[in-house]
């Protein structure tokens, strides 16, 4: 840590980089998208990498789960060292499961049965998927050392390792577009992994040099062994697989809406725009994490300053003229949909004005060992979710993608109240009374 006195400056310094860099994500996802759009034949093209990358999706999240573990645990090259051991069998078992969905009946069972792919275009998603596997591997390797980079306040690495891949991937796509051409969603996939393997890379050298700068044993530091690391990870893990099904849930009551097509996209229109908005601030925990202990008053101060921002920014598109401007212009929706998404995205406003809440709740129970908390909490999401679109897909179907947004909304908030009994019990709130004025 430096000895550079807590400021707003130094908060400000250490976040707005994280922003950035989960903000930039977004244009990753934009580049492939325009890419497998010049295909002569684009639905096909597009859907058989958006089915693929699904899956991604759900089984790649363990592996960003590394990042917080790290960056709550590692102090010292021994408590590193029981890292990578854990991050070694990660990859194995992540190796072992990609083999098995690729080259085996697992992987058309599961896209056949539970994604419902059609079984003509189940080889080509398949073929993506063999491809996307890989992206794991590298999203581990960045992961840890962004960890580490996160916890030496070089946030800036972040930033630089986005821009770095995404012209990389830009770069790559205009070959294909111009070169190759686009015959596949695998070259979407090969973009991807391409990006993924640039930002690993940077992450790598730039973090493995602070890796070597830290000292062998750090006084006083309890994390020294592999199963230190495992009793904090397995929870984190364990919530992850819970909230796998929350997807498939969203998307199976939502085909028993009055209107399958327009509940369907209108959720996922709304949706996307929502988490564009909360990507920014999706790196509080970290906050919490590396400096709650230095001065947790400043720490509170700084999450309440920024904690509101997205609620408002979803509000003022959801509430106000300019979201027929944003959906219309921007994002090229018309009509019906756009009406629909509308509504969906007013009713995701909940889901904002927790989450930054949730994020520095986690980030509490994270710097106190607690990941225990983590696993239950996530359980009442999926739990109240789950039971939420039971009750307004029997009530009121007509909602459409409003009952998508309702569920997940209040699934959350259900996640949140778990999180903060928890932190009220464990007494970690500053009182704001104590302040010096």
């Amino acid at each position: 840590m430096s000895d550079v006195p807590l400021s707003w400056k130094r908060l400000l310094a250490f976040f707005v980089p994280l922003g950035l860099s989960a903000s930039l994500v977004t244009l990753s996802h934009v580049i492939i998208n325009r890419t497998l759009a010049s295909s002569a034949s684009p639905e096909t093209v597009i859907a058989s990498y958006a089915l693929a990358s699904s899956l991604l999706a759900i089984t790649e999240r363990p592996s960003t789960l590394l990042r917080q573990t790290c960056s709550a645990l590692v102090r010292d090259k021994l408590s590193f060292k029981a890292l990578t051991f854990v991050t070694y069998v990660f990859l194995a078992c992540v190796m072992l499961i990609g083999g098995l969905i690729v080259y085996t009946p697992i992987g058309r069972g599961i896209f056949g049965f539970v994604f419902g792919v059609d079984r003509q275009l189940l080889p080509s998603v398949l073929a993506v998927y063999g491809v996307l596997m890989f992206v794991s591997v590298f999203s581990v390797i960045r992961n840890i050392y962004q960890g580490i980079i996160i916890t030496h306040n070089r946030t800036k690495w972040l930033t630089i390792g986005m821009v770095i891949r995404l012209a990389g991937m830009y770069g790559l796509s205009l070959y294909f577009v111009h070169v190759y051409g686009v015959h596949s969603g695998i070259v979407g996939a090969v973009i991807f992994l391409a990006g993924m393997m640039i930002e690993a890379a940077v992450s790598f050298f730039e973090g493995r040099n602070i890796a070597r700068r830290m000292p062998s044993k750090k006084e006083g530091h309890p994390v020294e062994t592999r199963g230190d690391v495992f009793r904090f990870y397995k929870p984190l893990l364990y919530s992850a697989l819970v909230a796998m099904f929350i997807g498939p849930a969203l998307n199976i009551m939502l085909g028993k809406t009055d209107g399958v097509a327009l509940a369907i996209s209108a959720f996922a229109v709304a949706a996307s725009l929502m988490q564009l908005m909360l990507s920014f601030f999706m790196y509080i925990h970290q906050i919490v994490l590396n400096y709650y202990r230095i001065d947790p008053l400043l720490v509170r101060r700084f999450a309440l300053a920024i904690g509101f921002i997205p609620a408002a920014l979803v509000a003022a598109i959801a509430y106000t003229p300019l979201g027929y401007w944003v959906f219309g212009q921007l994002m090229n929706v018309e009509g019906e949909l756009l009406q629909e998404s509308l509504y969906t995205l007013r009713a995701f406003i909940l889901y904002p004005l927790v989450m930054p809440w949730l994020d520095y709740g986690n980030g509490l129970i994270l710097l106190g060992g607690q990941t225990k908390v983590m696993f239950r909490s996530q359980i009442a999401n999926a739990g109240c979710t789950i039971a939420v679109l039971f009750l307004l897909v029997a009530l009121v179907p007509h909602w459409n993608g409003m009952v998508g947004a309702l569920a997940q909304s209040l699934g959350l908030l259900a996640e949140a109240v778990i999180i903060f009994l928890v932190v009220r019990r464990m007494g970690r709130e500053p009182k704001l009374d104590r302040s010096s004025s």
